[in-house]
This record gives C-alpha cells, sequence and structure tokens, in this order.
C-alpha cells in the first residue's frame, strides 16, 4: 500500500521560546484585511494558514489577547510573551482551528494564499495578487465544507 506522506510545518517566534507544528495540508491560506487583523499586526493585512486543532501542537509559554470582532465572533491571538510574535489566532466562529500567522512559519513557501477576505479595507498600498479571490467581508463558509 502507497500510502502519501503528510506534510509537515514547524514554525515559531523570533526568539525561540515558541515552537510548533502543523501535520497536513491548511485548510486555507488566507490574506485578512480586517481592521483588527491591520491593527495587530502593523500592516495593511494578516497572513495566516488554518490548520485543525487536532494537527497542531503548540510547545513554550504563550500569551493571550481577546477581542471581539465586528463579525460577533471572540478572536483570540497568542504571541510569545518575550519578543511579541504573534503565534496564532482561534475564532469563535469556525471552532476546532487555529490560524498560524504564516511569517512565523520556518518555510512558508509552498502555501500560498487562496483568498483576501475583508478586502474592502485593504488600503491602496496594500497591492495583492490579483488571481487570488477577494471577498468584501468574511464569507460565509465553514471549514469542512458547510
Amino acid at each position: 500500500m502507497n500510502k502519501q506522506k503528510m506534510p509537515i510545518h514547524q514554525g515559531g517566534c523570533h526568539c525561540g521560546s515558541v515552537r510548533y507544528q502543523a501535520t497536513g495540508k491548511p485548510v486555507i491560506v488566507a490574506h485578512c484585511h480586517c481592521r483588527d487583523c491591520q491593527r495587530l499586526s502593523g500592516a495593511g493585512h494578516s497572513t495566516g494558514a488554518m490548520f485543525a486543532v487536532e494537527n497542531f501542537r503548540l510547545e513554550g509559554p504563550v500569551s493571550e489577547y481577546a477581542l471581539d470582532a465586528d463579525n460577533g465572533n471572540r478572536v483570540t491571538k497568542a504571541f510569545c510573551p518575550t519578543c511579541g510574535s504573534q503565534i496564532l489566532g482561534r475564532n469563535s466562529g469556525p471552532t476546532g482551528y487555529v490560524t498560524v500567522s504564516l511569517g512565523t512559519l520556518d518555510d512558508s513557501s509552498a502555501l500560498l494564499p487562496q483568498v483576501a477576505i475583508f478586502a474592502r479595507n485593504r488600503k491602496p498600498w496594500d497591492i495583492m495578487d490579483e488571481k487570488i479571490a477577494n471577498f468584501d467581508g468574511q464569507p460565509g463558509w465553514k471549514p469542512g465544507g458547510g
């Protein structure tokens, strides 16, 4: 039996205190232009890869910051308490998933963004690939096809 090997994605914070591993393909890779992500990232958008919690392992201490998003979901961001790197986010909308900040992966070169959400908030200087799907808000899909 030829069993295909699951990809392993490893990453961590800037100082090395926090490390993580995600196994398998991400559910989706997305740019988010919501005002919260702009403020938290200090840029025009954040970019994240969503993985199922059961395929994710986190090592090291993290601090958390929770906020209520404009769409009513509770969003929790986890970051390194030493260097401040934003590692991941969890959302009360689609539970059972974590979204890792793409820039914290050791190698993110194979994970290309598929969508841009909250594109209505995009800054004119934040140039995106015109080939990816754009949504003015958060699309009504759920991970796993719901």
